[in-house]
């Protein structure tokens, strides 16, 4: 039997093969007949309707009320025909190049490139028709003309059956002029001829080479490589790649290449008819387009209600359009940017991108509020929190006195040359001994660096990034120059950043768009307000107590300023970089909070105080907001100094042994005043910086800054107290730490071998 089975096996196998071929092969066949069956059924538009263009719906953005309409996206479509003859070479193979570059090979579509841009697209989303690519300029001409944009199977295998069909209909030259007549280039320009006079100011048949490539460049995304957006360089970027394709693929020699990237284009002024708060507008138009893409935006017929307050925005946009024409002669500072927001929501109510979006002098298009700029002092808070975390208080002290922070440096070099670091204060000026509160308010410069160092550098970083600072993340670039403004930060950031210690410690998240409608009315898209605790509640109450604290700010600010609201809670912050380019002010109420920049575009220094500068736009704005709102008012912080270490709590002497002084009726009370003064130290001699409020160091000197910081320290206390002191036994030496506890308590004082 087993031999009998062992015979048959062979013929079996072969049997078996054949049998799987057959059923593979009718299994093709139908799975073929029923896509044939499926692509007859499908509702393809006859190329007759090809000029019957679809009316556009266009897209309309409202303020938060949804009755005032700030903008209708293609209110005003300008699309001026010009034959092919007319169009430069450079236009159509700068096109080519970088859409097309197999299109006059092809027979409507590419295989190769669909293949291509499938597995990107799985890669990217795992959907293979989830993003643009693949199309040819004969399939977009479809795209643009006939078909819903729809991001759908059925769509592209209709978009590729046209396309075959509009081969066969129309020459290569004719499908090229269809596109370049319809192609979009941002708002309501469409077409070569009407983006060649808007951007250049001159007929497209002008064009030069780089323009060209700038022209090609856009049509991938028109909103967000606008040339009057805030990606500049992105359109840059992609002008040049639209060269070098150019080049690779023959149109263009290397010398004519080089000459394009180095020709200096100039684009003219934007002309954007009947439009309300364009920075906010264009803002909100890039935020749509990257959602829903630029197709949906011109057809959908979208009704979108953003967060804006039209009356706040308008009345900002009238001051500090009126400010920066005083700043202007006054300080040299020719633009300025503001932002509001809702603290307990996270809506963005007003965005003022520069003191006219049509100004030619400034660049006025290009949007401030979204700019990197150094923050300067401004970035203060954000440090001192992070300490207020860790344990430190408001009461803590240090020493506002000339230091050294480079461990390399000598400690009583005092400048900042050759890898030194010793910044100054505003005013060339030094306190000595001064609480954290004090320094925050006064603005002090020589605290905040050592703040920055007890904080640590990253910590400090991960709690701005937790707030909402999005461009602070290379902590090697900034050391401790970070607390100064080191880096480069966003106004808007910034705003929502503040608003984080307005609302206690709690970031809503941005919000400014509050829903989508579709043309029937029915709400496709509603935003929640989403809320996180980031900070603390008690350090957020800290900093408002210290930033809206009047008496300790009075030094810096004067006792009557126009950051001081006798009759409501706000809070207030201002910033200047050392080389004064930048100029800010942010504050905040419990339920709003405001921000603004000054300076110039070009980088150019202002001259004059930056409260100066800053401080009389933010003012008149908070005010028109606060008579808007409620009147509410900041918590006052909790504050325990139980068990807390005298430094930390606000004792740098021997307290205790003063106030016996002070009261004894004897001559001879029995303290000198070694057992008073003595005993000053920096505040490094007392804390370990990865844990300050645990042990006392075993040795302080093991810390890289004591060395420079307590140089400084005892030169001070010498030079204040030095007439007095028994030096060779007051000063403490490598084998002794007390701390300056009530004289009673001698038993608690600890020394470095605990």
């Amino acid at each position: 039997m087993k031999k009998l089975l062992h015979s048959l096996q062979p013929a079996n196998k072969k049997e078996f093969l054949f049998d799987l071929f057959i059923f593979c092969f009718a299994g093709g066949i139908l799975l073929v007949a029923g896509l044939l069956i499926w692509i007859a059924t499908l509702d393809i538009p006859d190329l007759s309707s090809f000029d019957e263009r679809r009316i556009l719906q266009s897209t309309k953005i409202y303020d938060r009320t949804g009755e005032v309409l700030l903008y209708d996206l293609h209110q005003d479509v300008r699309r001026t025909v010009i034959p092919f003859d007319e169009m430069p070479e450079s236009i159509k193979e700068a096109t080519i190049a970088i859409e097309d570059d197999q299109f006059y090979s092809h027979i409507g579509i590419d295989i190769a490139a669909i293949f291509r841009s499938a597995l990107i697209n799985i890669q990217n989303s795992g959907d293979p028709f989830s993003g643009v690519g693949g199309s040819t300029i004969t399939q977009q001409v479809i795209k643009n003309s006939v078909l819903q944009r729809e991001k759908r199977l059925s769509r592209k295998v209709k978009e590729a059956i046209l396309a075959i069909k509009l081969e066969r209909v129309m020459t290569k030259d004719q499908i090229l002029e269809v596109y370049l007549n319809e192609s979009p280039y941002g708002g309501t320009i469409y077409g070569i001829e009407e983006a060649s006079q808007a951007f250049f100011g001159k007929s497209a048949r002008e064009l030069t080479i780089a323009e060209s490539a700038y022209l090609a460049a856009i049509p991938q995304a028109p909103t967000r490589l606008s040339p009057y957006g805030n990606n500049r360089d992105q359109l840059e970027k992609r002008q040049d790649l639209v060269l070098e394709r150019m080049r690779i693929n023959g149109f263009i020699t290397t010398e004519e290449f080089e000459a394009a990237q180095a020709e200096e284009v100039a684009f003219e002024t934007e002309i954007v008819s009947g439009i309300k708060a364009p920075h906010f507008v264009m803002y909100i138009r890039e935020i749509l387009a990257e959602k829903f893409g630029e197709e949906a935006l011109a057809e959908k017929g979208y009704k979108v209600i953003t967060t804006l307050d039209w009356e706040l925005q308008k009345a900002a946009e009238e001051i500090v359009a009126e400010k920066v024409a005083i700043n202007t002669e006054s300080h040299n500072a020719s633009n300025a940017g503001m932002v509001a927001v809702d603290p307990k929501t996270g809506d963005l109510l007003v965005m003022v991108g520069s003191k006219d979006y049509f100004a030619e002098d400034i660049d006025g298009n290009f949007n401030v509020a979204l700019a990197s700029r150094q923050p300067g002092s401004s970035i203060k808070p954000f440090v001192y929190a992070t300490a207020f975390t860790k344990g430190y208080l408001p009461q803590t002290i240090l020493f506002d006195l000339p230091t050294q922070f480079s461990v390399n440096c000598d400690p009583w070099n005092t400048t900042s040359d050759d890898g030194c670091y010793a910044p100054q204060n505003y005013n060339n000026k030094f306190i000595g001994p001064i609480s954290m509160r004090n320094a925050l308010a006064q603005s002090l410069n020589i605290p905040a660096v050592k703040t920055l160092y007890l904080a640590g550098v990253n910590s400090a970083l991960k709690l701005a990034a937790d707030m909402g600072i999005t461009t602070l993340n290379d902590p090697e670039r900034y050391g401790l120059t970070l607390v100064l403004g080191g880096g480069e930060v966003r106004l808007i950031d910034m705003t929502y950043a503040y608003g984080v210690f307005a609302n206690r410690g709690v970031r809503a998240e941005p919000r400014s768009i509050l829903r989508i409608e579709d043309i029937t009315g029915e709400v496709i898209e509603e935003n929640e307000v989403r809320e996180s605790r980031v900070l603390e509640e008690n350090v957020a109450d800290m900093i408002s107590d210290i930033l809206s604290d009047n008496v300790a700010r009075t030094p810096l600010w004067g006792a009557n300023s126009q950051i001081n609201f006798p009759n409501r809670d706000v809070a207030a912050k201002s910033g200047s970089t050392n080389n004064f380019r930048d100029a800010w002010i942010m504050g905040y109420a419990p339920n709003i909070a405001v921000g603004a920049w000054a300076g110039n575009n070009d980088n150019q220094s202002m001259y004059g105080l930056s409260g100066l500068i800053t401080s009389p736009m933010w003012r008149e704005v908070m005010d028109v907001a606060l008579a808007k709102l409620p009147e509410e008012n900041f918590v006052q912080p909790y504050i325990n100094v139980d068990g807390v270490k005298p430094v930390i709590r606000g004792q740098y002497i021997n307290t205790a042994a003063l106030l016996q002084t002070l009261q004894s009726t004897s001559t001879d009370p029995g303290l000198s005043v070694n057992d008073i003064y003595g005993n000053i130290h920096n505040i490094l001699h007392y804390v370990d910086r990865n844990d300050p409020l645990g042990p006392y160091p075993s040795n302080p000197a093991n810390d890289p800054q004591y060395r420079n910081w307590e140089y400084s320290v005892q030169n001070w206390k010498n030079a204040q107290f030095g007439a007095f002191l028994n030096l060779s036994t007051s000063s403490s030496t490598d084998d002794e730490v007390t701390d300056p506890e009530p004289a009673e308590e001698e038993s608690s004082r600890r020394n470095r071998d605990d």
